[in-house]
Formats: structure tokens, C-alpha cells, sequence
């Protein structure tokens, strides 16, 4: 895996997000691509991605080498995510709908998946993804209302990625949707079960909720090691209020293959068009 991203000059969300779940992945031949780049306009104090206020030019060739990856690997189901790039003008929309087409031209039966940024809320390039022919469009909301000020970017709000996510749902209804939340950062039970609430009330069909494990010193300390039991209670709630999947334990992340099974199930009866 190390080898092809290295000879197709890809990042992977694996290594870049230092994903505790890599051998698992790899060793099943298969990971998350990370698209724009390895380095980010933003400056979350969760995240391992290194962060530049103007990072080097797009590649031209990367939809090329993302086809070719894919193609190469023989997927049926392949997850994108990608940096923020603040400082393009459509924050690199036209970019990634590339990069997703000329996967779907050379793998016309894989299920997309693709986990995008808020664009700092401009529809217009929200809608040039949702446009593609996509299974999944993700937005992670990452933590509870309260700490969101303290956890993410200061350009990246509770209610922005509220808002990404009930646009792609107004725009797409029978498009699936998808978002993430990280535990162990000083919220309460109360406030996680109130983002489930609000998730489900923008239409979000997919949920993953993981605990924060602290990347390096830098970086925001663990508050606490959330016990596998609650991690269950998350779950059955979030069952409760009618999400499609949940994928709810310490090791989960929102790029994991959290909902595959379902969305194949879902999906690959019907033809992968969304």
C-alpha cells in the first residue's frame, strides 16, 4: 500500500491522521485516500494533518493517479477525504468532482464514498460534489456544540457543518449521508446524545462516534478513556433515533469501514447511482 501511494504520489488518511486502525486496513488491501495534498489550511487542535496557511499548488495529475489507484487495487468500495484549501476559491470543489469522476470513468461499478470539508459553507461547491455519482457524502461535525470553539478551526462552526450536511440532504434526499463524532474530550453524555439528535435531524443516515486518542504533545489532551459500555449506550441511542448504520467503539473512525456493509446491501441491488 505504502509503495503504490508513494509511486502514484498519493497521501493516505492512514498515515497522515495516524489511524490506529492501519494494519487492520492494509493488511486487507485497502485504505482512504487523502486528496489536495498532505497539508492543510486549517488548524484543528485535534488533528495530525501538518497545516500551512498556503500550501503548495494542486497537483494536475492527481485525478489521473486516484483513478489509477483504484483501478489498480480492484475496490469495490473506495473512501476520498481531503484537506481544506481555504485559500482556493471554491476551496478545491472542481478539483475533487475531478478527482471522483475520473475514478467512476475508470471504475464504473465502485461505490463512492467521499468525506469533504465545509467549503466554509458555500453551496456552490458543496453542490459540485454532491453532483457526482456518489453512495456516500460525509461531513464530520467531530465533537458537541460546546467544544467545538476550543477543538476545531475557529472557521469550521457547529453550525456550518450543521448546515453542510442539511444542504446535501435537501439537494440529494436519496443520497446517503454521514458524519463522525470524537469522544473523550470533556463532553457529556447529555451533549453527545444531543449532536445525535441534531445529526438526525438534518437527515444524516451513517454515524461513526470514536475515541480522541492525542497525536502528539501539541495537541489537545485526552480528558478521558471512554468505556466500551458507554460507547454500546451511544449506539443503541442513536438506533433509537432511526440512523440507517452506527459504528460506535474506541478504535472507530469516520474513514473506517464503518458502513460498507450496509451501503453495498443497500445499494448494490439498485446500481451504485445515487
Amino acid at each position: 500500500m505504502k509503495q503504490r501511494a508513494r509511486r502514484l504520489h498519493l497521501a493516505t488518511v492512514c498515515e497522515e491522521a495516524q489511524c490506529p486502525n492501519i494494519g487492520e486496513c492494509w493488511s486487507g488491501g485497502t485504505a482512504t485516500f487523502m486528496l489536495m495534498g498532505e497539508v492543510c489550511t486549517r488548524g484543528c487542535r485535534f488533528c495530525a494533518v501538518d497545516t500551512k496557511k498556503h500550501p503548495d499548488a494542486l497537483d494536475p495529475d492527481e485525478p489521473m493517479h486516484i483513478a489509477d489507484a483504484v483501478s489498480e487495487m480492484g475496490l469495490s468500495y473506495v473512501v476520498l477525504t481531503s484537506v481544506n484549501r481555504d485559500e482556493l476559491a471554491d476551496g478545491g470543489a472542481r478539483h475533487l468532482a475531478n478527482c471522483l469522476m475520473a475514478v467512476r470513468e475508470k471504475s464504473p461499478s465502485v461505490l463512492l464514498e467521499m468525506l469533504i470539508p465545509d467549503f466554509l459553507g458555500a453551496q456552490p461547491s458543496i453542490r459540485m460534489i454532491a453532483e457526482t455519482d456518489l453512495a456516500v457524502l460525509a461531513h464530520n461535525v467531530e465533537t458537541v456544540e460546546r467544544l467545538t470553539p476550543s477543538v476545531r478551526d475557529p472557521r469550521a462552526t457547529y453550525d456550518q457543518s450543521l448546515s453542510v450536511l442539511e444542504y446535501i440532504k435537501g439537494l440529494k434526499p436519496n443520497l446517503l449521508t454521514k458524519s463522525s463524532i470524537m469522544v473523550g474530550l470533556g463532553e457529556t453524555e447529555a451533549e453527545v446524545l444531543r449532536t445525535l439528535a441534531d445529526l438526525r435531524a438534518v437527515g444524516v443516515d451513517i454515524v461513526t462516534l470514536g475515541q480522541y486518542l492525542r497525536p502528539s504533545l501539541k495537541h489537545l489532551p485526552v480528558d478521558r478513556y471512554v468505556e466500551p459500555e458507554v460507547f454500546d449506550r451511544y449506539a443503541a441511542r442513536a438506533r433509537e433515533m432511526g440512523f440507517g448504520y452506527v459504528a460506535s467503539g474506541p478504535l472507530v473512525r469516520s474513514s473506517y469501514r464503518a458502513g460498507e456493509l450496509f451501503v453495498e446491501g443497500r445499494l448494490r441491488p439498485q446500481g451504485h447511482h445515487s
